[in-house]
């Protein structure tokens, strides 16, 4: 895979990477797919933010952090740094289930083999952001990679933004400075956030009815979606509007 910055002016018109990320966020994790969903938002991520210039999407299979996707061997040897050490931007957002934005790599000391790779390889600036699947948990982490600390550092400014307003989005201002790909990111972030919220509260009602657990909630919402053959956000939605 790798990263194309030419834009077409009806692909300019499109929010595919938005669009990606949100699909992802109404998944059931049990379903078939997500790998093939997580590679799609990795491949457009490369294409379409300008201010990265690698990507790479890491996840936890059992026990072992791994790629599962990549747009270069950079990002692979990156990632694969914070695999060895146990300790890295990446593992932290997935652990945390919050982004994690280096400005700066090269000041940065928390992590040894992240602060020692990155850098070799000309890289200066990063951001791990959490993709999350219907059930709320972070399933994996997009990781954008930068050579210019400047051009990465909007998408970085509007990232800690949106995440520190709980994904009601970012500040116009945040926004009117990214390139078209970054505004896909940080529009998609924003619209998983909401799918979340939503299947939480659906969940939430669901169990309150019935005065049961909330993995059961989440089971009969799921075979809702199912019998019903609408999406699992939108089912949720009906779930809310109906209340407790």
């Amino acid at each position: 895979m790798t990263a194309s910055r030419h834009r077409s002016p009806e692909s300019a018109q499109r929010q595919p990477l938005a669009d990606a990320i949100v699909a992802l966020a109404g998944n059931p994790d049990h379903r078939s797919g997500i790998e093939d969903q997580l590679t799609l938002i990795a491949r457009l991520a490369a294409d379409r933010v300008a201010a990265a210039s690698h990507v790479s999407v890491t996840a936890l299979h059992g026990d072992e952090y791994t790629t599962v996707a990549t747009s270069s061997e950079m990002a692979m040897a990156v990632d694969e740094a914070q695999y060895a050490d146990k300790a890295g931007p990446c593992l932290q957002a997935l652990d945390t289930g919050e982004p994690v934005v280096v400005p700066d790599i090269g000041t940065t000391m928390h992590w040894p083999s992240f602060h020692e790779v990155a850098p070799r390889l000309g890289l200066q600036a990063s951001a791990s952001v959490p993709l999350y699947t219907a059930r709320g948990e972070p399933v994996a982490v997009l990781n954008l990679y930068g050579y210019d600390s400047v051009a990465m550092a909007p998408l970085i400014a509007a990232i800690q933004s949106l995440h520190s307003l709980d994904g009601d989005g970012p500040a116009g201002d945040d926004l009117s400075v990214l390139d078209r790909g970054g505004e896909e990111l940080l529009s998609g972030y924003s619209a998983a956030f909401a799918v979340r919220a939503t299947v939480q509260m659906a969940i939430a009602c669901l169990a309150a009815q019935r005065d049961g657990t909330v993995d059961e909630a989440y089971r009969l919402l799921c075979a809702r979606a199912v019998e019903t053959g609408e999406s699992l956000a939108d089912v949720a939605s009906a779930v809310v509007r109906e209340g407790p």
